[in-house]
């Protein structure tokens, strides 16, 4: 496979990109961001592109990936809808679309959230967004699959961009074991979501839009011992 990943720099980007470039079964891994993710792999491109509405000028640098796995997210605190719509729905569709021209048939996994409103009724803000947007990726000609996790737990010195976040992983770091034993079907892991992206990619899922219980059942088909 050859694997093309937005938010990289992500916490959830970066435990995507170690599992991809970890897989024997990814021949390649290409990452596409404002910045470079400064990881080095002998099967990692790092695409610098600045304006991730217009992918005109690097159409060329696109085409022939087998999946696309889209973890660019954004907190809609202090947002207004119109705000956190340009920059969620507007920006995904502008990436989406492009690479469905350019990838006819390709999987594209869209990292959505747990309480994403698929009905685009709900009186969340964020909920109404996302749900819109998962929406509009499942109309382009593409595999479309949309993951909903829910509390997950950074591992391998994946990190939060988001201070508050960083703040909340390390307080309940110590907890996580038991949590993570007490509830296992609503709390995830970095590399749980990289390692159900790649099985889903492979091998497909039963169902477009994967809650974390779905997420988690597509790590153990990888037969990876969680």
């Amino acid at each position: 496979m050859r694997i093309l990943i937005f938010g990289a720099t992500g916490m959830v980007g970066q435990g995507v990109l170690r599992e991809s470039v970890l897989a024997a079964q990814v021949e390649s891994v290409a990452t596409i961001g404002r910045t470079a993710t400064g990881t080095r792999h002998a099967k990692l491109q790092e695409i610098v592109h600045e304006n991730l509405f217009d992918y005109s000028t690097i159409e060329s640098q696109l085409t022939g990936f087998t999946a696309c796995f889209f973890c660019l997210g954004i907190s809609a605190s202090g947002m207004s809808e119109a705000e956190y719509t340009r920059l969620t729905y507007e920006l995904t569709l502008a990436a989406a679309t492009a690479l469905a021209r350019l990838n006819p048939g390709m999987t594209l996994i869209y990292v959505s959230g747990a309480g994403a409103d698929s009905s685009e009724s709900s009186r969340t803000m964020w909920a109404r967004v996302r749900g819109r947007t998962e929406n509009a990726v499942q109309r382009l000609p593409l595999k479309a699959y949309s993951f909903r996790p829910a509390m997950i737990q950074p591992l391998h010195g994946a990190r939060s961009k988001t201070a508050a976040y960083r703040t909340f992983y390390a307080l309940t770091a110590p907890l996580m074991p038991l949590l993570r034993w007490l509830f296992p079907k609503s709390i995830l892991t970095t590399e749980i979501i990289g390692v159900a992206m790649l099985e889903v990619a492979q091998h497909g899922a039963p169902r477009a839009v994967l809650e974390t219980a779905d997420i988690s059942a597509a790590a153990r088909r990888a037969r990876k011992p969680y």
